[in-house]
């Protein structure tokens, strides 16, 4: 568990750090510290990557240590701006990416990652 992050909605580990990369469990926009959603779409995408940025620091890492995302759309019709605001986090060599358009309880997005572990963080 990650000191500081949203707390997870069931039985999981915010990551797991194994064979030198971090595998980060999907993140929602909750506030870490309110459990609040935000209401716009463009500030659940912004949460949302705040809070995998939270799960990757706990564990030693960043953005930029992240090799491929996973990411989860209520609505793929949103799909421009989404890319637009994750441009922000990823300003250069952004990781691999799927983008996946599902049914999602009560938000309208969520995002893992795998993450190359740092020296030091590979077990």
């Amino acid at each position: 568990m990650v000191e500081g992050a949203a707390r997870p909605g069931g039985c999981y580990s915010h990551a797991v750090v194994a064979n030198g990369f971090i595998y980060v469990a999907g993140q929602g926009p909750a506030h870490p510290a309110t459990g609040a959603v935000p209401d716009a779409f463009g500030a659940q995408v912004r949460q949302t990557l705040e809070n995998l940025r939270m799960v990757l620091r706990g564990t030693g890492a960043d953005l930029r240590d992240v090799v491929k995302v996973n990411t989860y759309l209520s609505d793929v019709t949103r799909f421009a701006e989404y890319d637009a605001i994750y441009r922000e986090f990823f300003l250069t060599e952004p990781p691999a990416r799927t983008t996946i358009g599902c049914q999602l309880k009560t938000i309208q997005i969520e995002i893992d990652c795998v993450a190359v572990a740092p020296a030091g963080k590979a077990t």
